[in-house]
């Protein structure tokens, strides 16, 4: 399957609660009313869309529906979809950081799949004739350093790598000697994920970013918040929490495959102003990929069997229909 496929597939879960749900609001209401709005407000927010984000887009569309003077419910479904679209923009420049001298800082709480991440972006990079360094810099846990260890081995990468316990800024400082000696064209530094004491992350991640910037200061700082999309809105207080100790150029979304919960992407990055830059289904180095927001909404929103012949020949089914 190619990477789209595998995003539709890892989405059915959440296209089978927002999509049967538009479906019956699109063509089961004979006029855009209160009502309307207010079915279609549910079940966004039920999609993880957020209330915030759902109550932005739902006045958008008003205004769009009074502008273009439409009434059919039906003629709302593509508005609703474009709307949702030019909120997840990518910038042309999104991902310069991979053609420059750059540091890579993946900052996340424990599990979220940080170190994977950096694993496969190693991977990937290394695919593309990119000299790329690892550090080592989340020395909280034994285990972190272990399996950058062995993504680096699998990679093909060199580490930098110090005991657990060790100042995560002496990791990097040795990081970075490493990098401009041995001419790297991208670090990748892992952190450490502890929110349980923001002044002692802040003072960590402050530290680190200012011996980068002493000791590497040709390099490009990208700095990239790995996500699990499995959480919900709660992906969106983690990002809040992080933004708040650092700067935040870009978002990872792990675990999209089998989720109920991948409206998640909309909603974090219309409320957060950050872009998604990566998201993740399933554990296969090309399992990351690069976002596309078109790709994505599609994959959402629209049913699979849309356009086929499978559809045309099921065009009298209901919206629950397999």
């Amino acid at each position: 399957m190619g990477f789209f496929s595998r995003l539709v597939s890892g989405l059915t879960k959440t296209r089978d609660s927002i999509a049967s749900g538009l479906d019956s609001i699109f063509h089961g209401f004979s006029k855009i009313d209160d009502d309307f709005y207010e079915e279609l407000e549910e079940v966004l927010i039920m999609g993880d869309l957020g209330v915030e984000t759902t109550m932005n887009i739902i006045e958008d569309l008003k205004d769009r529906v009074k502008e273009e003077k439409i009434k059919e419910p039906a003629a709302c479904q593509k508005l609703l979809i474009d709307i949702i679209k030019d909120q997840m923009e990518v910038s042309e420049d999104a991902y310069d950081y991979e053609d420059r001298t750059s540091v890579v800082l993946i900052i996340g709480v424990n599990g979220v799949g940080k170190t994977t991440t950096i694993g496969k972006l190693a991977s990937q990079l290394k695919a593309r004739n990119k000299k790329v360094i690892m550090a080592a810099a989340d020395t909280f846990r034994a285990a972190a350093i272990e399996q950058l260890t062995e993504w680096a081995s699998r990679a093909g990468v060199d580490i930098i790598a110090h005991q657990e316990g060790a100042d995560p800024a002496a990791v990097v400082f040795d990081a970075c000697q490493a990098a401009r000696s041995r001419n790297a064209d991208i670090l990748l530094v892992d952190t450490a994920g502890r929110l349980h004491n923001k002044k002692n992350l802040m003072n960590e991640l402050g530290k680190i970013r200012r011996v980068i910037e002493r000791e590497y200061p040709e390099a490009y700082l990208e700095t990239l918040i790995v996500l699990d999309s499995t959480t919900g809105q709660n992906a969106v207080v983690q990002a809040r929490q992080f933004k708040e100790v650092t700067d935040v150029s870009g978002i990872v979304l792990t675990k999209l495959d089998g989720t109920a919960k991948g409206g998640i992407a909309i909603a974090i990055q219309a409320e957060m102003g950050i872009p998604v830059k990566y998201i993740g289904v399933g554990e296969q180095i090309d399992d990351l990929q690069k976002f596309d927001p078109d790709s994505f909404v599609n994959a959402l929103f629209e049913r699979p069997r849309e356009g086929s012949e499978e559809n045309h020949e099921n065009a009298g089914d209901g919206p629950d229909e397999e």
